[in-house]
C-alpha cells in the first residue's frame, strides 16, 4: 500500500478512473481532478471550507425546480456559460455570422405561435409598457435570405420579470415563436424590456452580493434562430441606453448585439412605433456539428434529473 501524500494522491485518484471506458468522459473527468486538486492545494483549502461549499452547491441543486435552474444562473455568473459560447463560436461560427449570447435560466421551448406583425404581449398592455417594432431579415453568413427561419424570442416586461417569474408561473407572457416569409424577412411588435436584477433570494444570489456585485442585466431580448441546413443561432440584442451594458453579471454582451430603437426608419413596417432593425446571419450546419446552446428549458432539465 502506497502511503497518500498531498500530491500522490492526484496520482492515485487518476490511475483508478484510467479505465473509463469513454475517451471523452475518461478525458473531462481526469482534467477536472487535475484542476481541483491544484485548486485546493493552491488555496490551502479546510474542511470547514470544503464543507460550507458543498453546502452551497447543495443549496443550488435544492433552488432548482421545473421553472428555475439555479445551476445554470451559478455558471453565468462564474462567466462560465459566456466562455463555453466563446470557445464555441471559434470551432463553428461561420465569418460574418451573428454572435451568439446566453441562453439563460428562463428559456421556455415551445412558445405560443406569433404571426409576422402580431405581438409578444399576451397580457394587457398599459401606459408603462412602450411598444416596439422588432423587424429586419434572417440570412446566411453571405447575406442570402434564409426562407421560412424559425425565430423563437422572450424577454422581460416592462417591469424587469420574466413570465416564469410570475405568481402563476405556467402562465406565458412575452414570448413567442414566429416565421420569417420567403425571403427571410420578420417584424414583431414587442414591449422594450426593462433591465433587472438576477434572481438574489436564492444560494448564487447570496454568492453574488458576498461578491459586492450588483447582480443587474442589461435590457434584452433573446433571440433563438433555427432553419434546415444551419446551425441553430443562439443570441439576444441588448439596448444601448441600459445603465449595465457595460457590465453584465452575466457577461453575455457583445458590441454587435448593442441595439437602439429609432423613429422614422424608412423600411419599418410599421412606421408608427420606434423601431430597432436586426439581421441575423446563420452559419451553414457542418457534418457532425455539435449543439451551441449553454442551457435548456427548467422543466427538461427537472425531467432529466428524476429520470437518472
Amino acid at each position: 500500500m502506497k502511503d497518500l501524500d498531498r500530491f500522490a494522491i492526484t496520482e492515485a485518484v487518476l490511475e483508478q478512473m484510467a479505465g473509463t471506458p469513454d475517451p471523452r468522459l475518461r478525458r473531462i473527468i481526469e482534467s477536472a481532478v487535475r484542476h481541483l486538486h491544484d485548486f485546493a492545494r493552491e488555496v490551502e483549502l479546510t474542511p470547514e471550507e470544503w464543507l460550507a461549499g458543498i453546502a452551497f452547491l447543495t443549496a443550488v441543486g435544492q433552488a432548482c425546480t421545473a421553472h428555475r435552474q439555479e445551476f445554470i444562473l451559478l455558471s453565468d455568473v462564474l462567466g462560465l456559460s459566456r466562455l463555453v459560447n466563446v470557445m464555441h463560436d471559434a470551432r463553428s461560427r461561420a465569418e460574418g455570422a451573428t454572435e451568439t449570447s446566453l441562453l439563460g435560466p428562463f428559456y421556455r421551448e415551445d412558445p405560443p405561435e406569433v404571426p409576422l406583425g402580431g405581438s409578444l404581449a399576451r397580457a394587457a398592455t398599459d401606459g408603462n409598457r412602450k411598444e416596439i417594432l422588432l423587424f429586419g431579415r434572417v440570412t446566411d453568413a453571405g447575406g442570402e435570405p434564409v426562407p421560412g427561419a424559425v425565430m423563437d424570442l422572450w424577454q422581460t416586461n416592462a417591469e424587469g420579470l420574466y413570465d416564469l417569474q410570475g405568481e402563476d408561473p405556467s402562465a406565458v407572457d412575452m414570448r413567442g415563436r414566429l416565421r420569417c416569409d420567403a425571403e427571410g424577412r420578420y417584424h414583431v411588435r414587442t414591449v422594450k424590456p426593462r433591465g433587472y436584477s438576477v434572481p438574489m433570494d436564492g444560494p448564487v444570489g447570496r454568492l453574488v452580493r458576498l461578491q459586492g456585485r450588483h447582480g443587474h442585466r442589461p435590457a434584452h431580448i433573446h433571440v433563438l434562430v433555427s432553419a434546415p441546413g444551419y446551425q441553430e443561432l443562439v443570441t439576444a440584442l441588448y439596448f444601448a441606453d441600459d445603465p449595465h451594458v457595460e457590465s453584465d453579471t452575466v457577461f453575455g454582451v457583445s458590441g454587435s448585439l448593442v441595439v437602439s430603437e429609432r423613429t422614422g426608419l424608412p423600411d419599418a413596417p410599421r412606421p408608427d412605433l420606434p423601431a430597432v432593425r436586426y439581421d441575423f446571419r446563420l452559419s451553414p450546419l457542418a457534418a457532425g456539428a455539435e449543439g451551441g446552446r449553454v442551457g435548456a428549458d427548467p422543466s427538461r432539465i427537472a425531467e432529466a434529473a428524476r429520470s437518472g
